[in-house]
């Protein structure tokens, strides 16, 4: 079968002068400003892999102490690293979010504060270190969310309401489904913005290229109107895969480091939550996984989004930690093991089989992507590149026959070639 490496043109949006806007942006704040010298600022630090997030919390951190406040981070990540104050630490590290790269203090513990209820129903947790500081920050990429549409989705009400209430608060946002999640984040933040320290949000929104293409500080008083209309900007600046209709999609890495749910449920066009209507689009037919990314420390949650996926991925999980983060979702079809093989190759041909008696791969749509998060450059089989539209911008890169070594994929694109192009 041969195969196409292409790369799609997005437009690009990356800010140039990143220290310069965040300081704009920060001085704009005055409840900020208003802060007595020796003030206590909690800084939110979430679990994702945001671009820049070093550099924008390091130019944060240098910022208040030019006015003479004292900055600490706080993990602000819900049930993620394993649901203990060590575990989200660690998920920093790895993220290179650390005391020295920051220049500050990181205070890590999963009690929480109950600041009350909303409308008898919905009590609303805070990290209990964020609550005692004088002030907080709350900083995080706003993005399509990966369980339900709104006018608001994933960004910094998720991150007060999600984030900031750690194990405790997580699991009462999403234990009344996902149909309820949008009511249960805009209205419990609302709450705690008038309840907690919170002054201001910092907003992140990235472009196709997962570049750093807004930062805008938020205000409290303008807090859910701003972020909505972040949230279209982001929307607007979303990659997509080139075709909507495809055979089999091969992902050869997932994790949490891409995507909350290890696939982003928006590239590849599967929800599966019960109650929740399944995407029009992509239609994808099957999919296949084959790894599972060291910096998700274990976390498979987004498996069951796929149909076929390897031992080599199921023997790195840690079901602890992935157990604790579906439990908490109360999305539990989505950590559910699909069909498993010993090798890529067994997998990828398996897949190949469930398509049917009629289906022939030479003519099949097929993509395999690095992950969901970095879908710039992709591989496709010839039937698939016939496919994309004339709107879609690509130039092809590569050519070569699909082929197994060892029971593995020989050309990837999270790692180097093995072998020559034929082009």
């Amino acid at each position: 079968m041969i195969l196409y490496e292409i790369e799609q043109k997005f437009k690009s949006s990356k800010i140039h002068n990143l220290r310069e806007t965040i300081r704009e942006e920060l001085s704009k704040n005055t409840e900020l400003k208003g802060l007595p010298a020796g003030s206590r600022v909690a800084i939110t630090a979430g679990s994702r892999g945001i671009d820049n997030i070093v550099v924008i919390l390091r130019e944060v951190v240098s910022y208040l102490k030019d006015k003479q406040l004292f900055p600490f981070i706080v993990p602000a990540m819900g049930s993620h690293g394993g649901a203990t104050a060590e575990g989200q630490l660690a998920v920093l590290y790895q993220l290179g979010i650390t005391e020295d790269t920051i220049d500050a203090p990181i205070k890590s513990s999963m009690d929480v504060v109950n600041l009350g209820e909303v409308t008898g129903e919905l009590p609303v947790y805070m990290d209990k270190f964020a609550y005692e500081a004088d002030a907080i920050i709350v900083i995080n990429r706003v993005k399509a969310h990966t369980a339900f549409s709104g006018k608001i989705e994933s960004g910094l009400s998720k991150m007060v309401m999600v984030g900031l209430g750690k194990q405790k608060g997580a699991s009462f946002v999403h234990s009344q489904g996902a149909e309820r999640m949008e009511y249960n984040i805009v209205e419990g933040s609302k709450f705690a913005l008038e309840n907690s320290p919170i002054c201001m949000g910092l907003a992140i929104v990235e472009d196709s290229y997962e570049q750093t293409a807004i930062i805008k500080g938020v205000s409290k008083e303008n807090w859910h109107e701003e972020e909505g209309e972040l949230l279209k900007q982001s929307k607007d600046l979303m990659p997509s895969l080139p075709v909507s209709e495809i055979d089999l999609l091969i992902v050869e890495e997932m994790g949490k480091v891409y995507s909350g749910t290890g696939m982003d449920p928006n590239i590849i066009g599967r929800i599966r939550i019960d109650g929740v209507q399944e995407p029009t689009n992509p239609k994808i037919r099957r999919i296949t996984v084959l790894d599972l990314a060291e910096k998700s420390h274990g976390n498979a949650q987004g498996i069951g989004l796929a149909d076929f996926t390897t031992e080599k991925l199921v023997e790195k999980v840690d079901k602890q930690v992935t157990y604790m983060n579906t439990i908490t979702t109360t999305f539990l079809r989505r950590a559910m093991l699909p069909l498993i093989y010993s090798t890529e190759q067994e997998a990828i041909e398996q897949a190949f089989l469930s398509l049917g008696p009629n289906f022939k791969r030479e003519e099949g749509i097929i993509i395999q992507i690095a992950n969901t998060l970095h879908i710039n450059r992709l591989i496709v089989s010839e039937s698939a590149l016939e496919k994309i539209p004339p709107n879609v911008e690509y130039s092809i890169i590569n050519k070569f026959n699909l082929s197994f070594q060892n029971g593995d994929l020989v050309y990837k694109l999270s790692k180097k070639y093995v072998g020559e192009s034929e082009v």
